[in-house]
This record gives C-alpha cells, sequence and structure tokens, in this order.
C-alpha cells in the first residue's frame, strides 16, 4: 500500500492560529507534534518510502521541515496550482503510476484527528484487501455524533460480507454538508455516517474512472505523466496542470461511479476533522465542562472554555463559560464556543479590509 497524505488545506476556520502561510496541518493543535507529523506517525506501519505528501508550492518549504527523517523529500508531490482534491488526488496517482501502476493507494488527510490508531491501521488493511480482490473503491467512514453541518455524509445500503471481522456495506449516495434538520433526521437513522475522505483504491482503478468521469483532467495529468523523472517534469506540471478542472473527488468522481463499485467500511476511529476551535475543545476534553489549555492561563470560576495562547503573555479568566480564546502575537480571537464555525465569516471579512487582510 501507498499513502499519500493532502496537505495543502487552508484551514480558515481556526483562524488567528491557523494562516495563509501556515494552516492548521502544520500546528500542534492537539499533541507536541504537528497534526502533518501526526498523521506520519499513524502510518508507521509502512515503510517510510511508501508515503507520499502532495502539497502545493506556497507549503514546500514547511512540509520539508516537518518531515524529515519522516519520509523522503522526493515522496512529496507539489501542486503548481490550487485545484481542488480531484485534480490533487489525479496528480499523485499519475505519479505513482510510473513505478506503481496496478498498487493499493489510500487518501489520508494530514489536518484530520484519529484517536484510535489500531482501528485506523486494520480498516486500511481491510480496505486494501478488498481493492486488491475486488477492485473496488473503498471508505473508511464514521458514525455521526451530532447533527454536523459542515462535513458530507454518506447513505450506506445493505451489508455485502465481512472481511477479517469487520462489516463492509454497500453504497447509496453522497449529501454534502446538509441544513440542520436534515442532519438531525440523518443523526437518527443508521444509515447514514460522516464520510471523512479516507480512501483506498487501485491506482489504475482510480486512473480508469478520472478517464470515465474527468476526461479533461485525465488528458491533461496524461500529459504531465510523460514528463515525470525528466528535466521537463516541472515545465509540464506548470503547462498542464492548471487546465484541470477545479473540483472536488467526491462531485468529480465519487458521485459519478456505479455504486456498485464502491464499499463502505464502518470504522470506530475516534475521528474529527478538526474543522472548528468547538472540535477541538470537545477531543480534548474529559468533560465537557473542563476547561482546554494552551500557554500561561490563570482562572477564576471559568469553566468550558478553550484558552490558546502563546505562551508569552498570560491569560487570566474570571467566570467564562463556554467560550473560546486565541491569543497569537497579532491577534485575539474570543467568541462562544457554538459560534466557533463563524470564524469562516470573519476571515471573509478580513479579506475585504486593507488594514487587517495582512493578518491572514
Amino acid at each position: 500500500m501507498k499513502a499519500v497524505i493532502l496537505a495543502g488545506g487552508s484551514g480558515t476556520r481556526l483562524w488567528p492560529l491557523s494562516r495563509t502561510h501556515k494552516p492548521k496541518q502544520f500546528q500542534k493543535l492537539i499533541s507536541n507534534n504537528t497534526m502533518l507529523q501526526d498523521t506520519i506517525s499513524r502510518l508507521d506501519f509502512l515503510k517510510p518510502s511508501d508515503i507520499y505528501i502532495s502539497t502545493n508550492s506556497v507549503y514546500l518549504s514547511t512540509v520539508k521541515e516537518q518531515i524529515k527523517g519522516r519520509v523522503p523529500e522526493k515522496n512529496i508531490i507539489v501542486e503548481p496550482d490550487l485545484k481542488d482534491t480531484a485534480p490533487c488526488i489525479g496528480l499523485a496517482a499519475a505519479y505513482l503510476a510510473v513505478k506503481h501502476p496496478t498498487e493499493v493507494m489510500a487518501i489520508i488527510y494530514a489536518d484530520h484527528y484519529i484517536q484510535n490508531k489500531k482501528e485506523f491501521i486494520h480498516k486500511l488493511k481491510i480496505a486494501e484487501k478488498l481493492a486488491k480482490q475486488e477492485n473496488t473503491l473503498n471508505i473508511i467512514e464514521v458514525k455521526a455524533e451530532f447533527p454536523n453541518v459542515n462535513l458530507g455524509y454518506v447513505k450506506i445500503g445493505k451489508m455485502l460480507k465481512t472481511v477479517d471481522g469487520a462489516e463492509v456495506f454497500a453504497f447509496e449516495r453522497f449529501t454534502e454538508k446538509p441544513d440542520l434538520e436534515t442532519a438531525k433526521t440523518f443523526l437518527q437513522s443508521y444509515k447514514y455516517l460522516w464520510n471523512t475522505g479516507l480512501y483506498v483504491w487501485r491506482i489504475d482503478t482510480i486512473l480508469k474512472h478520472f478517464k470515465k468521469h474527468q476526461p479533461n483532467t485525465y488528458n491533461q495529468l496524461m500529459k504531465i505523466q510523460k514528463y515525470i523523472g525528466t528535466e521537463k517534469e516541472k515545465e509540464a506540471l506548470l503547462s498542464y496542470y492548471p487546465e484541470c478542472d477545479r473540483i472536488s473527488i467526491d462531485y468529480g468522481i465519487m458521485e459519478k461511479v456505479d455504486t456498485k463499485e464502491v464499499r463502505i467500511i464502518p470504522a470506530e476511529l475516534g475521528w474529527s476533522d478538526v474543522g472548528t476551535w468547538e472540535s477541538i475543545h470537545a477531543e480534548l476534553a474529559k468533560k465537557d465542562e473542563d476547561n482546554v489549555v494552551k500557554g500561561a492561563h490563570v482562572s477564576v470560576d471559568s469553566k468550558g472554555s478553550l484558552i490558546y495562547g502563546t505562551g508569552k503573555k498570560l491569560i487570566a479568566t474570571i467566570g467564562i463559560e463556554d467560550l473560546i480564546v486565541v491569543e497569537t502575537e497579532d491577534a485575539l480571537l474570543i467568541c462562544k464556543k457554538n459560534q466557533s464555525q463563524d470564524v469562516k465569516k470573519l476571515v471573509e471579512k478580513l479579506k475585504k479590509s486593507p488594514q487587517f487582510k495582512k493578518l491572514l
């Protein structure tokens, strides 16, 4: 198995810590390692040479610094332009297909949190087995824990079989970021799971689907592939990759394939996309009323809050409850915990401000 870690996202909902030049996958949000480094550690059942990092040119130097001693630099795949996840994954497949055309590849996100490493590895290996034996597109999904309107959902069909003790289900359809009432309905049904984006398939199989469902992007990728490993590789990337269609892997491929070719593998991963400050509090707090603190903090009668500081300045709180307080050298965020998803709206306002745009 080859694992491709996607490390090119922007993570705007975790401002002011996550910035354009250093988004959440390069930050120490959960542990003493960055999220990218934790993701690599989670894949330690693979040889370092079997782990690849997909990123863009803006983050290349940061990626090199953070993977040093963990993954070979030659395994970094650099997008010259931001084209969403379909071209990004297609480009990785095109690179891997040069030497490993029939190998299985797994798509892993650098900015996701997974508590249950043993389960993660177990389900990856089951998905690998399915990809090899049935040539299917396999997704490792998790049970929805609350009506999250920021995630996609997948509806599962009947159970098809068990593989190494794990149930494997048919796939029916995706629903992308439903409204609250729909998400509540999904939560009451055992048929809907959160879509993690953990895909496992054979390299030649996914490229076949690109050829069928994203023909323009496929043609550009094949033009690039001709020059991989040659002195004209960079020139080909700059010429052809920007011509790929900007679209997600879900919309571009997964929603167009025959559902009979897809398998769903439910897993208890302790998974979070770490999409908001509230989700970080939920993952790190033992109880809802506990404070989660990073940096220097003194409290009187404060509870249920997340306090993140640089450690250079004392954050003192009195009587606060269910708040997010994030302090960096040049910005301070204070918001209600249950409104932390609106940080994205705040970032949009900053983009329009000549005075504050530099803080993004």
